[in-house]
């Protein structure tokens, strides 16, 4: 066994094979993996082995589809079989919500070149014999998806990583990992140590126990999980002996997945009465293992099943399938660099491995060779859960997702598991003000507050939803007086120390503020994407306070790390420093009758230090729903006070407390862009406006600025525009497509409905070329397509 590598990926199952190859592929060849039994010997070898490219998340959805459309490479290159059946496979619709859904995923397809398509009834009875459609609305059908051997991909993914260099220890039991201190790992395994400048870990069931080696937590639970092969059946060996064979049929009211296996069935289930399994830890010695057969869990599911799939009632049982797979909180993988530690990287909790396996380690790969993946992949990055979490949380959480893994995902819908998880000093007071809660990184968060004669509860829709009169009240009351709400969802990061100015200089594109102003300013990668949008503060002259998106501070907070100076000191403050936004035309009014300071002669983009009431503050003039307004950040211990002191000061105000319903509305008007919809990884500042805040003067080279001094010289060729919508009772959420000369040629980054304009607006990235003053398009929302005409002026 060699003693030193680049890279050591523990784990051989599918994902720690997909790794491996992919960094081979990618041009490092001194990689290799630890292996602590067989390849495969996880969850990999119990897999049913089906692929889809159907996500929610556009991005995983293409890395799925990178996956799939990999298997034959993988044969070309190794001479080994996946056992590829690309069969198709249609998902069922019993009802109009969960058609909406699959409409609005077609949608989606349009722009990203996906050939899916609506089917009705009597199509899916063609293309699904066994499918009794009694109740069904429609499916949505994807050519792409079948199914494959589990164990032939795996060995084929590790025999192109050998065939490109790498080495493959199999029985070889990590026992150990210790860094050095320069950052490099010590791995001690039952036949010797191995020095290696990176760790992956793909340990797939045991992910928890080698991160522990590290003192890592990673967020994932192995859920107990059973499928059923059947003895032949009639109509499949009918379809087998004309040459053919059937496709997939997921049916979400089953909670079910069907296929054909061999001349029967399998069918799988995510029941209801679902069991999470080795809550405190994977045995080492489990592996080739099958749970025990446990029928009456899924006795409601197979009755179900009867009904849909009437052939299953009369086949015999050749053999049940019950094993653990692991799922994060929210059903993603947790891939990337482990924030807070150097070489360390997460390849697990890859619950659909042959779906996403070879995206996942395409991804890794990109990321550790050049620097940053080739996309947005936030929704699987790890950095998207905070130090916060903990077992106790993740727990239901997975459990919730494994039982919601075919329910219908709406966009303004608000889970109820693990929550009141993290609450600001607010929360009884806001509650009892009729707070209607949403959560972001855990963080209890006020949606909208209901009056007596509103509902207390957002019913969840494709459409507008029933909070849409009271959202309406908050957005009037804000832009009429003055509307108050918490800082507390934006991250706060304090920089201090000789080399802080010359520091922000390098990792922001902006121009760094004099001490008392304050900037708007992006940052970029070196490729010149766009990974953060930061407000920038100058306290004094060696003090900055950084604000940004608080569902983000851990992926910027690793990136910061990443990119650290000597002399400079950062601290992520995000929830040591809270207080309130008053925005509106009397919020002036409103702060100057809580201080002494003069209010008039604090200019827009103008930081101050001051007290308000008794409470010492710091204070800039600056909104996010672009009125005259002030965010004003105080001590948590003394939140209470400043609420007392503001709340008190504006009753003949009119003061009224307002939610993110009311705030993503207001923003519309403005024009302003949202972090993680018009501004991600995905874009550029050029592509989306932001360039507008690059400062091209400063003499510094800040991360990014050859690209985008690039996109000056030849600007992309998308760009993003606002456009009205004629929509009726349902608005753009993101991703719809937009049809240019009857063309798909771009795609909404989000969008809303504008309380104050009352017009439906849309945010969308459109071919540079197709741009004039006057363009107008077509936006497909809910299978509809709604006349679109391109703003150029705010809704003032």
């Amino acid at each position: 066994m060699q003693t030193t590598t680049r890279v050591a990926v523990i784990g051989g199952g599918v994902v720690g094979c997909s790794v491996l190859y992919h960094l081979t592929k990618l041009g490092w060849s001194d990689v290799m993996l630890l292996e602590r039994s067989e390849l495969t010997s996880g969850s990999t070898w119990h897999a049913a082995g089906g692929f889809h490219t159907l996500n929610g998340d556009t991005n995983m959805a293409a890395l799925q589809g990178y996956t799939i459309k990999l298997y034959k490479e993988l044969e070309k290159i190794t001479g080994l079989s996946c056992g590829l059946h690309h069969v198709g496979g249609v998902t069922l619709a019993d009802n109009q919500e969960r058609f909406d859904m699959l409409v609005a995923e077609r949608a989606k397809h349009r722009y990203m070149g996906l050939e899916t398509e609506i089917v009705g009834p009597e199509e899916i009875s063609k293309i699904a014999p066994v499918t009794n459609i009694e109740g069904v609305i429609g499916g949505l059908y994807d050519p792409l998806d079948g199914h494959l051997d589990p164990s032939g991909t795996t060995h084929a993914y590790a025999k192109a990583a050998r065939m490109a260099g790498a080495a493959i220890e199999t029985h070889c039991k990590v026992l150990q990992t210790t860094q050095r201190s320069d950052c490099t790992w010590d791995i001690v395994t039952n036949k010797g140590s191995i020095h290696a400048e990176h760790i992956v870990n793909a340990a797939g069931l045991w992910a928890r126990e080698v991160g522990a080696m590290a003192g890592i937590y990673f967020p994932l639970l192995p859920m107990e999980h059973q499928y059923i092969v059947t003895e032949e059946v009639p109509e499949i060996a009918t379809i087998i002996d004309a040459g053919g064979e059937h496709p997939h049929v997921m049916d979400p009211a089953g909670e079910s997945y069907l296929r054909q296996e061999g001349r029967g069935l399998c069918i799988g289930f995510y029941e209801q009465p679902c069991r999470p399994w080795s809550i405190n830890g994977t045995p080492w010695d489990f592996g080739h293992e099958l749970l025990p057969d446990d029928f009456d869990k899924i006795e409601d599911s197979i009755a179900f099943a009867y009904k849909r799939f009437p052939s299953l009632e009369r086949a015999g049982v050749k053999s049940v399938i019950h094993g653990p797979f692991t799922f994060a909180p929210d059903g993603n993988p947790l891939v990337g660099p482990v924030p807070g530690m150097r070489n360390y990287w997460s390849a697990c909790a890859v619950m659909a491995g042959f779906s996403q396996g070879g995206g996942v380690g395409l991804t890794l790969a990109q990321w550790m060779i050049e620097g940053e993946p080739e996309r947005d992949v936030f929704a699987m990055d790890c950095a998207r859960f905070g130090k916060w979490i903990t077992p106790g949380y993740t727990v239901p959480k997975v459990i919730e997702n494994y039982q919601r893994r075919f329910s219908v995902s709406y966009p303004n819908e608000e889970l109820p598991a693990a929550r009141g998880v993290r609450r600001t000093p607010m929360y009884d007071t806001f509650s009892a003000m009729g707070a209607v809660w949403g959560a972001q990184f855990g963080l209890e968060v006020p949606n909208y507050f209901a009056q007596a004669d509103e509902p207390d509860f957002e019913t969840p829709s494709f459409r507008r939803s029933n909070v849409w009169e009271a959202t309406k009240r908050e957005v009037k009351a804000v832009r009429q007086a003055v509307g108050i709400n918490e800082v507390h969802n934006f991250s706060k990061f304090l920089v201090t120390g000789p080399n802080a100015r010359s520091w922000l200089d390098r990792v922001m594109a902006g121009r760094i503020p004099q001490q008392g102003r304050l900037s708007l300013t992006p940052m970029l990668s070196p490729k010149g994407k766009l990974i953060g949008d930061f407000t920038v503060s100058c306290i004094t002259e060696d003090t900055f306070q950084l604000t940004a998106s608080y569902g983000s501070q851990e992926y910027h907070h690793r990136w910061f790390l990443q990119n650290m100076e000597d002399r400079v000191q950062l601290e992520n403050i995000s929830d040591r420093r809270n207080g309130f936004q008053i925005a509106g035309p009397r919020a002036a009014e409103l702060l100057q009758a809580c201080t002494s300071t003069p209010v008039h002669e604090i200019k827009f983009l103008d930081v101050r230090e001051m007290v308000v009431g008794s409470t010492a503050c710091l204070v800039q003039q600056v909104s996010y729903t672009g009125d005259n307004g002030f965010e004003i950040y105080c001590d948590p211990m003394a939140q209470r006070a400043l609420w007392d002191t503001l709340w008190t000061a504006g009753q003949p105000l009119s003061i009224t407390p307002f939610g993110m319903r009311a705030m993503m509305s207001l923003r519309l008007d403005r024009f302003f862009g949202s972090w993680m919809s018009e501004f991600s990884p995905d874009y550029t500042a050029a592509e989306t406006g932001l360039d507008r805040f690059i400062s091209f003067k400063k003499n510094t080279d800040f991360i990014g600025r050859a690209s985008a001094e690039a996109e000056r010289t030849t600007p992309p060729t998308r760009q993003l525009v606002v456009f009205e919508v004629a929509a009726t009772d349902a608005d753009v959420v993101a991703y719809e497509p937009v049809f240019i000369d009857g063309e798909v040629q771009g795609f909404c980054t989000s969008g809303g409905y504008s309380h104050h304009a009352d017009k439906s607006i849309a945010f969308a990235l459109v071919p540079r070329s197709c741009v004039t003053d006057t363009l107008a398009a077509e936006i497909e929302i809910l299978g509809q397509r709604c006349a679109a005409k391109r703003l150029l002026e705010p809704l003032l």
